[in-house]
Protein backbone atom coordinates (compact mmCIF):
# COMPACT_ATOMS: atom_id res chain seq x y z
CA UNK A 1 0.00 0.00 0.00
CA UNK A 2 1.52 3.31 -1.09
CA UNK A 3 0.80 6.67 0.54
CA UNK A 4 1.88 10.18 -0.38
CA UNK A 5 3.64 12.33 2.19
CA UNK A 6 0.50 14.43 2.61
CA UNK A 7 -1.56 11.30 3.22
CA UNK A 8 0.93 10.06 5.82
CA UNK A 9 0.80 13.36 7.70
CA UNK A 10 -2.99 13.21 7.62
CA UNK A 11 -2.82 9.75 9.21
CA UNK A 12 -0.42 11.01 11.88
CA UNK A 13 -2.69 13.96 12.66
CA UNK A 14 -5.74 11.71 12.98
CA UNK A 15 -3.91 9.40 15.38
CA UNK A 16 -2.73 12.33 17.53
CA UNK A 17 -6.26 13.68 17.74
CA UNK A 18 -7.61 10.27 18.74
CA UNK A 19 -4.98 9.89 21.45
CA UNK A 20 -5.62 13.38 22.81
CA UNK A 21 -9.30 12.52 23.16
CA UNK A 22 -8.40 9.31 25.00
CA UNK A 23 -6.33 11.30 27.49
CA UNK A 24 -9.14 13.60 28.56
CA UNK A 25 -10.27 12.87 32.09
CA UNK A 26 -7.37 10.66 33.17
CA UNK A 27 -6.75 10.63 36.91
CA UNK A 28 -3.40 11.59 38.42
CA UNK A 29 -2.81 7.91 39.11
CA UNK A 30 -3.39 7.07 35.45
CA UNK A 31 -1.05 9.81 34.29
CA UNK A 32 1.62 8.34 36.57
CA UNK A 33 1.06 4.74 35.40
CA UNK A 34 4.07 3.08 33.83
CA UNK A 35 3.76 2.79 30.07
CA UNK A 36 5.08 0.06 27.78
CA UNK A 37 7.94 2.40 26.84
CA UNK A 38 10.73 1.52 29.24
CA UNK A 39 10.61 3.41 32.51
CA UNK A 40 8.47 6.27 31.21
CA UNK A 41 5.08 6.93 32.74
CA UNK A 42 2.06 7.94 30.66
CA UNK A 43 2.70 11.66 31.11
CA UNK A 44 6.32 11.31 30.04
CA UNK A 45 5.32 9.48 26.85
CA UNK A 46 2.92 12.30 25.99
CA UNK A 47 5.65 14.88 26.58
CA UNK A 48 7.95 12.85 24.33
CA UNK A 49 5.34 12.88 21.57
CA UNK A 50 5.10 16.65 21.88
CA UNK A 51 8.88 16.92 21.64
CA UNK A 52 8.98 14.70 18.55
CA UNK A 53 6.42 16.92 16.81
CA UNK A 54 8.27 20.09 17.78
CA UNK A 55 11.86 19.56 16.67
CA UNK A 56 13.09 19.70 13.10
CA UNK A 57 16.22 18.23 11.59
CA UNK A 58 18.70 20.94 12.58
CA UNK A 59 17.44 21.44 16.12
CA UNK A 60 17.45 17.67 16.52
CA UNK A 61 21.07 17.49 15.36
CA UNK A 62 22.12 20.28 17.74
CA UNK A 63 20.35 18.49 20.59
CA UNK A 64 22.00 15.16 19.79
CA UNK A 65 25.42 16.80 19.54
CA UNK A 66 24.79 18.55 22.86
CA UNK A 67 24.05 15.16 24.40
CA UNK A 68 27.22 13.71 22.82
CA UNK A 69 25.17 11.23 20.82
CA UNK A 70 23.63 9.82 23.99
CA UNK A 71 20.11 9.41 22.58
CA UNK A 72 18.64 8.57 25.98
CA UNK A 73 19.98 11.87 27.29
CA UNK A 74 18.73 13.71 24.21
CA UNK A 75 15.24 12.26 24.67
CA UNK A 76 15.23 13.01 28.39
CA UNK A 77 16.16 16.65 27.81
CA UNK A 78 13.53 17.21 25.16
CA UNK A 79 10.90 15.39 27.23
CA UNK A 80 11.62 17.65 30.20
CA UNK A 81 11.36 20.68 27.91
CA UNK A 82 7.84 19.76 26.81
CA UNK A 83 6.42 18.30 30.02
CA UNK A 84 4.11 20.67 31.85
CA UNK A 85 3.94 21.47 35.53
CA UNK A 86 0.80 19.32 35.69
CA UNK A 87 -0.67 16.57 33.48
CA UNK A 88 -3.29 19.05 32.31
CA UNK A 89 -0.55 21.35 31.05
CA UNK A 90 1.28 18.43 29.44
CA UNK A 91 -1.89 17.52 27.54
CA UNK A 92 -2.44 21.16 26.57
CA UNK A 93 1.05 21.28 25.08
CA UNK A 94 0.42 18.06 23.16
CA UNK A 95 -2.79 19.51 21.73
CA UNK A 96 -0.80 22.40 20.29
CA UNK A 97 1.13 20.04 18.00
CA UNK A 98 -1.68 17.76 16.85
CA UNK A 99 -1.40 19.06 13.29
CA UNK A 100 2.34 19.64 13.22
CA UNK A 101 4.28 18.47 10.16
CA UNK A 102 7.63 18.93 11.89
CA UNK A 103 9.94 15.93 12.09
CA UNK A 104 13.63 15.22 12.53
CA UNK A 105 13.78 13.42 9.18
CA UNK A 106 11.84 13.17 5.96
CA UNK A 107 10.69 9.62 6.74
CA UNK A 108 7.09 10.61 7.35
CA UNK A 109 5.95 7.03 7.98
CA UNK A 110 8.30 6.99 10.96
CA UNK A 111 6.35 9.82 12.56
CA UNK A 112 3.08 8.01 11.98
CA UNK A 113 4.73 5.10 13.76
CA UNK A 114 5.85 7.36 16.59
CA UNK A 115 2.24 8.21 17.33
CA UNK A 116 0.83 4.71 16.83
CA UNK A 117 3.39 2.91 18.97
CA UNK A 118 3.44 5.42 21.81
CA UNK A 119 -0.35 5.66 21.81
CA UNK A 120 -0.51 1.92 22.44
CA UNK A 121 2.29 2.25 25.00
CA UNK A 122 -0.24 4.38 26.85
CA UNK A 123 -3.55 2.71 26.04
CA UNK A 124 -2.65 -0.87 26.87
CA UNK A 125 -1.54 -0.31 30.50
CA UNK A 126 -4.59 1.90 31.05
CA UNK A 127 -7.00 -0.56 29.47
CA UNK A 128 -8.17 2.00 26.90
CA UNK A 129 -9.85 0.42 23.87
CA UNK A 130 -8.61 2.86 21.24
CA UNK A 131 -6.44 1.65 18.38
CA UNK A 132 -5.16 3.11 15.12
CA UNK A 133 -6.85 2.89 11.77
CA UNK A 134 -5.90 -0.08 9.63
CA UNK A 135 -4.52 2.35 7.03
CA UNK A 136 -2.15 3.96 9.53
CA UNK A 137 -1.06 0.64 11.01
CA UNK A 138 -0.40 -0.82 7.56
CA UNK A 139 1.74 2.14 6.49
CA UNK A 140 3.84 1.78 9.63
CA UNK A 141 4.11 -2.01 9.41
CA UNK A 142 5.44 -1.73 5.86
CA UNK A 143 7.94 0.94 6.92
CA UNK A 144 9.19 -1.03 9.92
CA UNK A 145 9.58 -4.26 7.95
CA UNK A 146 11.58 -2.51 5.25
CA UNK A 147 14.39 -0.98 7.29
CA UNK A 148 15.99 -0.50 10.67
CA UNK A 149 15.39 3.17 11.42
CA UNK A 150 13.53 4.25 14.54
CA UNK A 151 13.06 0.57 15.41
CA UNK A 152 14.89 -2.58 14.26
CA UNK A 153 11.92 -4.08 12.44
CA UNK A 154 13.88 -5.39 9.48
CA UNK A 155 16.36 -7.23 11.70
CA UNK A 156 13.61 -8.62 13.93
CA UNK A 157 11.71 -10.10 10.99
CA UNK A 158 14.60 -11.29 8.80
CA UNK A 159 13.89 -14.75 7.38
CA UNK A 160 10.25 -14.67 8.49
CA UNK A 161 6.95 -14.29 6.65
CA UNK A 162 4.52 -11.83 8.27
CA UNK A 163 0.85 -11.77 7.30
CA UNK A 164 -1.88 -9.59 8.79
CA UNK A 165 -5.22 -11.23 9.52
CA UNK A 166 -7.17 -7.99 9.23
CA UNK A 167 -5.58 -6.15 6.32
CA UNK A 168 -3.27 -6.20 3.31
CA UNK A 169 0.09 -6.28 5.08
CA UNK A 170 2.30 -9.12 3.83
CA UNK A 171 6.09 -9.26 3.84
CA UNK A 172 9.08 -11.58 3.81
CA UNK A 173 9.54 -15.30 3.33
CA UNK A 174 10.16 -18.14 5.74
CA UNK A 175 8.32 -19.40 8.83
CA UNK A 176 4.97 -17.65 9.14
CA UNK A 177 3.86 -15.20 11.82
CA UNK A 178 0.24 -14.00 11.70
CA UNK A 179 -1.88 -11.58 13.69
CA UNK A 180 -3.50 -8.19 13.44
CA UNK A 181 -1.63 -5.43 11.68
CA UNK A 182 -1.36 -3.57 14.97
CA UNK A 183 0.07 -6.56 16.86
CA UNK A 184 2.65 -7.16 14.12
CA UNK A 185 3.57 -3.47 14.12
CA UNK A 186 3.97 -3.32 17.89
CA UNK A 187 6.07 -6.50 17.90
CA UNK A 188 8.38 -5.01 15.26
CA UNK A 189 8.64 -1.95 17.51
CA UNK A 190 10.00 -4.18 20.27
CA UNK A 191 6.86 -4.53 22.39
CA UNK A 192 7.16 -8.23 23.17
CA UNK A 193 3.84 -8.31 25.03
CA UNK A 194 2.11 -8.12 21.64
CA UNK A 195 3.61 -11.48 20.69
CA UNK A 196 0.86 -12.96 22.85
CA UNK A 197 -1.56 -11.87 20.11
CA UNK A 198 0.44 -13.53 17.29
CA UNK A 199 0.59 -17.12 16.08
CA UNK A 200 2.58 -19.24 13.66
CA UNK A 201 5.73 -21.34 13.41
CA UNK A 202 7.94 -18.24 13.19
CA UNK A 203 6.65 -16.70 16.43
CA UNK A 204 9.30 -18.15 18.73
CA UNK A 205 12.03 -16.76 16.48
CA UNK A 206 10.45 -13.32 16.42
CA UNK A 207 9.90 -13.31 20.18
CA UNK A 208 13.55 -14.25 20.82
CA UNK A 209 14.71 -11.22 18.85
CA UNK A 210 12.73 -8.60 20.72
Amino acid sequence: MSYSRAELWALAHAERVALAEDLVGLTDEQWARQSLCGSWCVEEVVAHLTAAASIGRWRWLVSVLGARFDFAEHNARRLAEHRGATPTETLRRFRRVLYSTTGASGHTAAWVGEVIVHAQDIRRPLGLPGKPSIEAATAVAEFYAGRDFTVTGRTATAGLRLEATDGEFRTGSGPLVTGTTLALTMAMAGRAVYCDELTGPGLDTLRSRL
